[in-house]
């Protein structure tokens, strides 16, 4: 041993140092020497079984993929014999399969690269297992059964990195074949597409339409960008030939992916060249929309804009910025409200989703981020899953936690429905909708009543334990069993699995933050880190919220909120405002702006003169979706930058064509709280512009120069206004990949962890929160007797705007309400019957799916297809704290 858990061997008299439990192969690799291994990917366990990598070792020819290296081992990889034995396993191969496998050569298959290297050809493949056919049912995935060399790599691929267990081995002897493992087409089976089966296929028997059998062609770009859908972050290799973008593929080194990816990242860019994508800009002239020229547009605007500060002041001005922009996007947006308009009126979906998370985890910890990045939470024993469904939301962050809890760590969900990794937890809780805080209660109640509290942790670092104690007397198990729902016996299991982990982490979503009391249920989910003092040091892994798009942590980073500059500094601060002034050359309102259902409102009594909607189809996606509309036909000037005609872009006076996140240059922050760089891999369509370019021109028609004229200098500008984000630039993000925030110093790294000394609190220390349960906005009743829960689901995201527009229809092509058995039953629906669902606010039409997913008394369904009103149903009741909508509990009826 070399030390620090290398081991030093020689390969062909080379010496090689190579980490301690490496494979045999590794170290030949490391030496130099090109091995083939027809079976063997990096990312999984390996089989021995293609014979391809064949080495010689103390006298003996192994399998360099299955052979363990030791200390001292003498190993030979180049002789001649060795190549000829090679060759020799290689030529069995091909010999079954048909010429086509041999297409591409070097530009093809890894098979057909390996036959290049060693002087195969075409003539050795006879095409032994020809006629087995093709299945070309699923958009994404083609397989060709003829090709198959049953190495098994899909299969591991799909189990061990994907955790969907949808691929098996076929048949037997030289007839077995990757196919769906419930038999039936592709398209069929629980196939989720992300895509890890096709690159990891070494012969093309599965591949995409664009890359066929597995190559990749010659004269291709490669870009390397940030995925633009969830906030997981997952980098791309996006290769593009032209104007035409031919795949989108995982970047092995992706911080948070490491090669893998989803089914929208991976495939779902067909939106880009829809017939449907907006390309010009559109002025409303006697009531219609029209295409008009930019000029024409943005005087619009300017006028529209003008004459509304004029009627209302500057107030009568507000901004819903975007978490699908890049931070210098939202930069630059809430710096124009603030300094050309004069207004604190700038808000981003994050109202919609995680206020609550960044209110709650700031009143705990300081900061509205996660307390720990991914790497370190995945080295967990103990998983607390809580509101979340990663395996649909966050696919790739899913699949890494289902590695782990594969792996031996032990898993708690605990979320209203069954699904996802709740299929795989040691314990379920499965609360009623609306019941978080009372259910955390009770799981704190056990830490303390268990003496599994750190007592250390709470007296040196901690504060508010009294008050807390105190409240949590109130909740003993049987107490939250008859509020929640969920036995005694399952949530005393659970809190001890979470109370004695060695390193515990929890994870949360949306389950946790769209409730009337949604800032309560953060802060309480908070107390259990800190009880255990599984936070700022190296006894657990904190709590960490999953973000829903891309860069809705980045929007709110950016000050794109009415009370927030830049770098989470408050606009009451009057310190933040005098640097902002300085910087700026304007003042900046000391007043916090209107949120989101305040600009509404605003709109409906007409103190609202205009409104510009960037990138978000709030007609859609937000709560009481009649009353937003009614808001958006009240206000004299409505703008709107877009992609596609959505319901809210066809209420706009003017509508602005942008591009895509494949079409933009800056930066995203995704949920982990890393930097990351967004670059164009290719040019937006017609007319369009990207939103940094459409806001200078804004800016411009009023006469106003915003500086910042690039991107890379409106992150240096930020990062000369936030002290959080002083050593960030593109610069470095080119250089090192990701960085997360706080990087307050160009020569530090950032900090990945929080929290390590003292917490940012005004006193340094964590805050436990005595926060009562208080029962949810709406409940059941004779009239209304069930509760739908609304969320995501694994094919679309949002409202569908992008992922409607390919393939990803296919695979999930209507709007499902999911229901219980004893409550379809009841109703006299059966699966796919087409069913109306009721609130007290509004009606939608859905489909029925009749599954044990969901508990009796509950129903589910998604917000993908606008057509179906499902957010008419949703109410305006929302978290009393951040003005986050209670989109988990709404009373229904069904009609047949």
């Amino acid at each position: 041993m070399t030390g620090d858990g290398v081991v030093a061997v020689e390969v062909d008299g080379l010496p090689v140092a190579v980490p301690a439990g490496s494979s045999l192969l590794d170290a030949v690799r490391a030496a130099g020497v090109e091995v083939p291994a027809l079976c063997h990917d990096d990312r999984l366990s390996p089989a021995g079984s293609c014979r391809t990598c064949l080495v010689k070792l103390g006298g003996s020819v192994v399998a360099s993929c299955v052979t363990p290296v030791r200390d001292g081992a003498r190993a030979q990889a180049a002789t001649r014999e060795l190549r000829a034995l090679r060759r020799e396993a290689v030529e069995v191969i091909v010999s079954a399969l048909p010429a086509r496998a041999l297409t591409g050569g070097a530009e093809g298959s890894e098979l057909a690269r390996v036959c290049a290297s060693l002087g195969i050809g075409p003539e050795s493949a006879l095409g032994e297992l020809s006629g087995r056919g093709r299945d070309d049912s699923h958009p994404y995935v083609r397989l060709d059964r003829d090709l198959c060399i049953a190495c098994g790599r899909c299969v591991r691929m799909c189990a061990e990195v994907q955790g969907t267990f949808a691929i098996a081995l076929t048949g037997r002897g030289g007839d077995a074949v990757a196919a769906p493992g419930t038999g039936g087409a592709w398209v069929d089976s629980a196939c989720v597409a992300c895509g890890g089966c096709v690159d990891t296929c070494p012969t093309g028997a599965l591949s995409e339409p664009g890359l066929p059998y597995g190559g990749r062609p010659s004269g291709l770009v490669t870009t390397r960008t940030t995925c633009g859908y969830c906030g997981v972050g997952c980098a791309l290799d996006v290769l593009t030939r032209g104007d035409e973008l031919v795949a989108a593929l995982p970047a092995g080194d992706g911080p948070v992916n490491r090669g893998h990816a989803c089914v929208k990242g991976r495939f779902a860019y067909g939106f880009r060249v829809s017939e449907e994508r907006l390309t010009r800009p559109l002025v409303r002239r006697d009531g219609r929309l029209e295409p008009a020229g930019w000029d024409e547009a943005l005087d619009v605007v300017a006028r529209g804009l003008r004459e509304a500060v004029a009627s209302g002041g500057p107030d009568a001005v507000a901004a819903i910025s975007s978490a699908r922009a890049t931070n210098e996007e939202n930069y630059l947006v809430q710096k124009f409200m603030r300094t050309v308009i004069g207004t604190n009126n700038v808000d981003n979906c994050s109202r919609l989703c995680h206020a609550p998370s960044a209110a709650g985890l700031t009143a705990a910890f300081g900061l509205p981020g996660g307390t720990d990045c991914f790497d370190d939470a995945q080295r967990a024993d103990c998983l607390l899953v809580v509101g979340a469904n990663p395996a649909e939301a966050h696919p790739v962050v899913g699949a890494r936690l289902l590695q782990r809890v594969l792996r031996g760590a032990r898993l708690v969900v605990a979320d209203p429905r069954a699904v996802g990794l709740a299929l795989h937890a040691d314990v379920h809780l499965r609360p009623r909708p609306g019941t978080n805080v009372a259910l955390f209660h009770g799981l704190a109640h056990v830490l303390l009543a268990e003496g599994l509290a750190d007592e250390d942790f709470l007296r040196r670092r901690a504060t508010g334990l009294p008050e807390l104690a105190e409240l949590l007397a109130g909740y003993p198990p049987h107490r939250v069993s008859a509020v929640t729902g969920v036995p005694e016996g399952d949530l005393v299991a659970a809190a001890r699995l979470y109370g004695r982990a060695a390193r515990p982490a929890v994870f949360y979503g949306l389950g946790v933050t769209e409730h009337l009391h949604g800032t309560d249920g953060v802060r309480a989910l908070a107390n259990l880190a800190i009880l255990r003092g599984a936070v700022g040091g190296d006894r657990g892994y904190g709590v960490n919220p999953l973000r829903g798009q891309n860069n809705v942590q980045g929007a709110s980073d950016m000050g794109a909120l009415p009370d927030q500059l830049p770098g989470c500094q408050s606009v009451t601060d009057p310190v933040a405002r005098e640097r902002a002034a300085r910087l700026w050359r304007a003042e900046v309102p000391a007043r916090p702006g209107l949120r989101i259902p305040q600009m509404f409102a605003a709109a409906r009594s007409g103190a609202l003169r205009a409104l510009w909607v960037i990138g978000e189809d709030v007609c859609a996606t937000d709560p009481d979706a009649r009353r937003v509309a009614a808001a958006l036909e009240a206000c004299p000037l409505v703008v709107c930058d877009e992609l596609f005609p959505s319901e809210t872009a066809r209420r706009a006076d003017v509508v602005l064509p942008v591009a895509s996140w494949l079409e933009k240059d800056g930066t995203f922050v995704n949920f982990d709280r890393r930097f990351q760089r967004v670059r164009p891999a290719l040019a937006p369509p017609g007319e369009a512009r990207s939103d940094f370019a459409v806001v200078h021109a804004v800016a411009a028609a009023l006469g106003a120069d915003l500086g910042c004229p690039t991107p890379a200098a409106a992150l240096d500008e930020c990062a000369a206004l936030a002290p959080l984000f002083a050593g960030l630039s593109h610069a470095r993000l080119d250089r090192e990949g990701a960085v997360c925030w706080p990087a307050p110093d160009a020569d530090r790294p950032g900090e990945a962890r929080l929290y390590r000394e003292r917490f940012a609190t005004a006193d340094g220390l964590a805050h436990l929160s005595a926060c009562p349960y208080l029962p949810p906005g709406e409940e059941p009743d004779d009239d209304y007797p069930l509760v739908l829960v609304t969320g995501r689901r694994w094919a679309h995201y949002n409202s569908g705007s992008m992922t409607r527009r390919g393939g990803n229809l296919r695979l999930d092509a209507v709007d499902r309400l999911d229901l219980h058995p004893v409550d379809a039953a009841g109703h006299g629906l059966r699966d796919g019957d087409p069913v109306t669902v009721e609130s007290r606010h509004g009606t939608a039409r859905l489909t029925v799916h009749v599954g044990e997913e969901t508990a009796p008394g509950q129903a589910f369904c998604a917000f993908h297809f606008p057509g179906s009103g499902v957010n008419t149903l949703t109410s305006d009741r929302a978290d009393t704290v951040t003005s986050c909508p209670e989109y988990k509990v709404t009373a229904v009826r069904l009609r047949p």
